[in-house]
């Protein structure tokens, strides 16, 4: 054996022997539990359209294998068998046309055969014909909102309140201790359990992203604009994603939790949550429909008497899910951000008119947000009383849902 070629033997198992070290070393390094959440490929999902993805995914990426193993090989055997030490003598030729048509053909071919069953799913994916349920997404700076469109109800779904103090500075709160550490929202989406569910997506601010990867894809919702998705999952459970568009500074607390169930819990969630409708009865089996009386629904119990106590109670847990995240449980703000302080502020305990405005219809020009369209009147008086009493600010006003419908 030559020396050149005892060099070039040791020199190679000098690089896979450090190669190999190093990758032990990693694997030492890593705790148990993380090497258990290191998964490198996709989920296959619990659609039929994701494990479809899925499976192209592994098809394509065997295909991309096989050429690589062909391809690499070819240059790798070239390099070994037709290298100089051996004394080698380069060809003489420019180039060879019958090569040339050979690795422009089978290229074409292999993208034409991989084509044809991604473009059948990508079809189907887009189809939301003959959906079992509606629900319209609304993405907000930074929350979601979901109308169950049939059902004529609807809510908003933020960062789980566990979640929204974990990542505070100087909360006192691991964020480690804390389940599902922002993937976890207060009202997540229920959708009953092999049901084709169609969401029309758009948003009320900046472009926001739902991606729930088990379900097998994400759409941009964009304001102004309707786009639509749909998923069937085929098992129950709880499948949790993000917004997937940078969508400002708390991009990364705008999670999306999708909670399927069967039928019968579905049954209990919609009787649970949408308003009672109307029933047309008949007089009796022989009177005409003309003589058709509506069965009204019971009537709502009596409002609770608005007072102080109500509203600063309701106001302080409103307050932390739509405030929050900006101007900070403490009302201190965050300066640096562009988040003014509350607490103490001149808004805050100056005109009680000006301070309900800026709620409803927010700021044009800042990261300010209309409340008016999100949230209710009783709500936005919660929020403001709170805001005008806590943190030492002490105004002693009660705003009542009144002062914020005569303000819209």
């Amino acid at each position: 054996m030559s020396l050149i070629k005892i060099w070039e033997f040791g020199q190679m198992s000098i690089f896979f022997g450090t190669f190999r070290r190093a990758s032990l070393a990693l694997g030492l390094l890593l705790p148990g539990a993380a090497m258990a959440d290191w998964e490198l490929n996709m989920p296959k999902g619990v659609t039929g359209i994701s494990a479809e993805v899925y499976d192209l995914h592994m098809l394509i990426f065997l295909v991309c294998v096989v050429i690589a193993v062909v391809v690499f090989g070819a240059m790798i055997y070239s390099i070994f068998a037709h290298r100089k030490s051996l004394g080698v003598q380069p060809a003489k030729f420019s180039h060879s046309t019958k090569a040339e048509i050979i690795w422009t053909i089978i290229p074409i071919g292999i993208l034409v055969a991989m084509a044809v069953p991604a473009a059948d799913t990508l079809i189907r994916m887009e189809d939301t014909r003959n959906s079992d349920l509606t629900v319209k997404v609304t993405g907000y700076q930074w929350k979601w909102h979901y109308d169950y469109i049939d059902e004529g109800f609807g809510f908003f779904s933020t960062l789980d309140r566990q979640s929204d103090l974990a990542r505070q500075v100087g909360s006192g709160i691991d964020p480690s201790t804390v389940d599902n550490y922002l993937l976890e929202v207060d009202n997540p989406l229920v959708v009953p359990v092999g049901a084709k569910v169609r969401l029309l997506m758009t948003a009320n601010d900046v472009i926001h992203s739902w991606w729930v990867p088990e379900l097998g894809g994400k759409k941009d919702a964009i304001p102004g604009y309707v786009n639509e998705f749909w998923f069937q999952a085929e098992e129950p459970g709880i499948y949790r994603g993000q917004c997937a568009e940078l969508c400002g500074r708390d991009h990364g607390f705008m999670p999306v939790v999708v909670r399927v169930v069967p039928e019968a819990e579905y049954a209990d969630f919609i009787a649970a949550n949408a308003p009672p409708k109307a029933e047309v009865v008949p007089a009796s089996l022989s009177a005409p429909a003309s003589e058709a009386v509506i069965a009204v629904p019971a009537a709502a119990p009596a409002p609770v008497e608005w007072s102080m106590d109500v509203a600063m109670g309701e106001g302080e847990g409103l307050y932390n899910a739509h405030c929050g995240a900006c101007h900070q449980p403490n009302g201190q703000g965050l300066a640096a951000a562009g988040f003014p302080a509350i607490a103490g502020s001149a808004v805050a305990t100056g005109d009680i008119a000006a301070h309900i405005d800026i709620g409803v219809h927010g700021r044009p020009g800042t990261a300010m947000a209309a409340f008016g369209p999100q949230l209710s009147d009783e709500e936005l008086a919660a929020i403001i009383t709170y805001q005008r009493n806590a943190w030492g600010n002490g105004t002693g006003d009660l705003v009542t849902p009144a002062d914020i419908a005569a303000a819209r």
